[in-house]
């Protein structure tokens, strides 16, 4: 279906080259209408009914979309080039940046992977008497309630919901999972005159429900809890907050699409080998929980999970990769926002990385009282934040942007993003790359104004996984540079070996989780390949002489594309048939501590069996005097005769 960009200026405000938009998207763009969605309504009735509609106009979107349902047709898609782009001091045109936003807009977005949650209204409300009673007197008539109860007197008894007593000891699950741990648990015992008996305090109590509402004023029972669906926690002494949660709780009961925010590999995980620590990464950046070890791998609970993508900025083989959408949709949303704005403008155009809610909110305010973006200003709104790693950040300035700024929201934990910063900062130069951490629009005006321009380099294609983007980039950006020094977290660099400690054990090669490390068959040698390295320290925590440490870098010579010996040793020659096994040192070391001072070495003969192979050393063994493996004449073996035999004799 051909695509159509409908196209207004919105009373005039803002001014539309058509035929710059159309020549930059390669899409067919409407003429310009200026109240398409009042008095051209009837215009845009048309244009929707033809299918394939792209609105230029996101504040009005609700309408359009009531529009598309009257007419019982799917909804257009919609692309905001006034707040984004038209609206804006910048006397500079805008039209490379507004045919940018629409080839953006026009590209195809996978749909995200989901799983259905069913909530049946099952609510623990948690509380002190005087606020989690009214609470659950409120929303005992829509949901299947439980109050329990932290201090205060028990009420009198309402068949509506259950009351019980006890302290939460631990909380899990999410949105119609919760499970909870109860001690000192007390339940109201149902019969009896005057106020409610209750049952004698006992630990280990347990309570599955499907919603929580926390109103004891304690600390959150989870890490990010605002980030855990179906856990609402507000002020008890709040009444609006106490209100929103018991609004929110009540919308809680049906069947919710839960995104499947990320991928995970196990294969490619570094996690641990053999019981020894490597990469815990996104262990330590994951704010909810979610991820988890599972042996040599990591696990994900899909539940838990926010989808912030902090652990897909930080992993450094792959193993754990956001999917909703795919990483590869950024990139080709990058590769397209850039060169279709130089193929009008022909200059270097800066990147404004948003999420959907704080910094598509601070865009608008500043165009709507403000400066609104300049001109060169492109803003990319992204679903993760803090899943915008280095290797976006490289990839964007390769891509043809001069500079990239991130946009933090207050939500966005800063963990990642710092992080990240800082090693695509040590790749490309200081100066390309900003957090930026402010709520006032004006404020944003002023940075880009005090932002030093910076030369761009020529652009390249970012394909590949995130690392080949990374190490693409960098040759890109800093093209007379071999090996660039990087931070200690860094996922990128070299193994050092103490060759007068390695003892070419080799325990390191079997359980490199990314192959950097090998051995040659033939000959004893340590070989590694530089670019296949994750840092992860796996081999720095096997080893058993502590012959090994990690350098961080980014090695760009072609070297690093292969393997190289990092510690070889001459072969030690069987004494009996010259095959090479082992190494002379090794060899030389075990006769030097076992010839003549072991008992089981005591005479020549045994300790020469040091100095032999293996097939060598068994024939060795079976012809000595003393050989394990003799023994009697083997016993014939009796059939089914014999026995017949014996029993006629008898």
């Amino acid at each position: 279906m051909t695509k159509t960009v409908i196209l207004c200026d919105c009373l005039g405000t803002q001014t539309i080259d058509r035929e710059a938009i159309e020549r930059g998207s390669g899409l067919v763009c409407s003429w310009v209408h200026s109240a398409l969605c009042t008095d051209q309504i009837e215009q845009a009735s048309a244009a929707i009914s033809q299918g394939g509609a792209i609105i230029a106009c996101q504040q009005e979107k609700a309408r359009f979309e009531a529009l598309a349902t009257e007419l019982e047709i799917d909804p257009p898609a919609f692309v905001d080039i006034r707040d984004r782009a038209g609206w804006t001091a910048d006397p500079a045109p805008a039209a490379a940046k507004m045919a940018a936003l629409v080839a953006e807009a026009a590209l195809p977005v996978a749909a995200a992977k989901t799983v259905d949650v069913i909530s049946e209204g099952v609510c623990l409300i948690i509380g002190p008497a005087d606020v989690a009673v009214p609470a659950a007197q409120d929303l005992c008539e829509a949901l299947a309630v439980t109050v329990l109860l932290t201090e205060g007197e028990v009420p009198g008894i309402d068949a509506r919901f259950d009351v019980v007593k006890g302290t939460v000891r631990s909380a899990a699950g999410a949105l119609a999972g919760f499970s909870v741990r109860i001690d000192a648990l007390q339940q109201v015992i149902p019969g009896g005159r005057g106020a409610p008996q209750m049952t004698e305090p006992r630990d280990g109590g347990s309570s599955v429900c499907d919603i929580i509402v926390d109103l004891s004023g304690a600390p959150s029972l989870f890490a990010a809890g605002h980030k855990r669906e179906g856990y609402l926690r507000a002020d008890p002494k709040s009444l609006p907050t106490r209100s929103a949660a018991l609004l929110e709780a009540v919308q809680l009961v049906g069947t919710f699409e839960k995104p499947l925010y990320v991928r995970l590999e196990p294969s490619l995980c570094a996690h641990s080998r053999a019981e020894k620590p490597a990469c815990s990464n996104c262990l330590n950046l994951c704010p909810t929980g979610a991820i988890t070890p599972a042996g040599e791998h990591v696990s994900v609970d899909p539940m838990i999970c926010a989808g912030c993508g902090a652990c897909s900025a930080v992993c450094p083989s792959g193993a754990i990769s956001y999917d909703a959408p795919a990483v590869e949709t950024v990139f080709r949303r990058i590769t397209t926002l850039a060169s279709t704005y130089r193929a009008i403008e022909g200059g270097a155009p800066s990147l404004l990385v948003h999420d959907a809610e704080h910094g598509a909110e601070i865009i608008r305010l500043s165009a709507r009282y403000s400066d609104g973006l300049p001109a060169d200003v492109i803003p990319l709104e992204v679903d993760a934040l803090a899943g915008f790693g280095h290797a976006e950040m490289l990839g964007a300035l390769a891509a043809g942007f001069a500079r990239v700024d991130v946009l933090l929201s207050p939500k966005t934990e800063r963990d990642a993003p710092v992080r990240e910063e800082a090693l695509a900062t040590a790749i490309a130069g200081a100066g390309k790359i900003r957090l930026l951490d402010l709520v006032d629009p004006e404020e944003l005006t002023v940075q880009f104004a005090a932002a030093p321009s910076q030369a761009p380099v020529a652009p390249v294609l970012p394909l590949g996984t995130r690392r080949q983007i990374t190490r693409l980039s960098a040759k890109a950006l800093a093209p007379a540079a071999e090996v660039i020094d990087l931070p200690a977290d860094a996922p990128y660099g070299a193994v050092l070996v103490d060759t007068g400690a390695c003892t070419l054990c080799l325990s390191c090669v079997s359980l490199c989780p990314s192959g950097a490390l090998g051995d040659n068959p033939d000959l004893p040698q340590l070989r590694f390949q530089e670019d296949a390295c994750l840092q992860c320290g796996l081999c720095a925590n096997i080893c058993p002489e502590n012959a090994i440490t990690l350098k961080p870098r980014l090695n760009l010579a072609d070297a690093a594309l292969s393997q190289v010996v990092l510690h070889e040793e001459e072969p030690f020659a069987c004494v009996e048939c010259g095959t090479l096994f082992g190494t002379r040192s090794t060899v030389e070391k075990i006769m030097e501590k076992l010839a003549g001072n072991h008992a089981m070495f005591a005479n020549p003969q045994a300790a020469r069996m040091i100095q032999m192979c293996d097939n060598c050393r068994i024939q060795a063994q079976y012809h000595s005097e003393d050989n394990p493996f003799a023994s009697g004449e083997r016993p014939k073996v009796r059939t089914t005769d014999d026995y017949l035999s014996k029993r006629k004799d008898h």
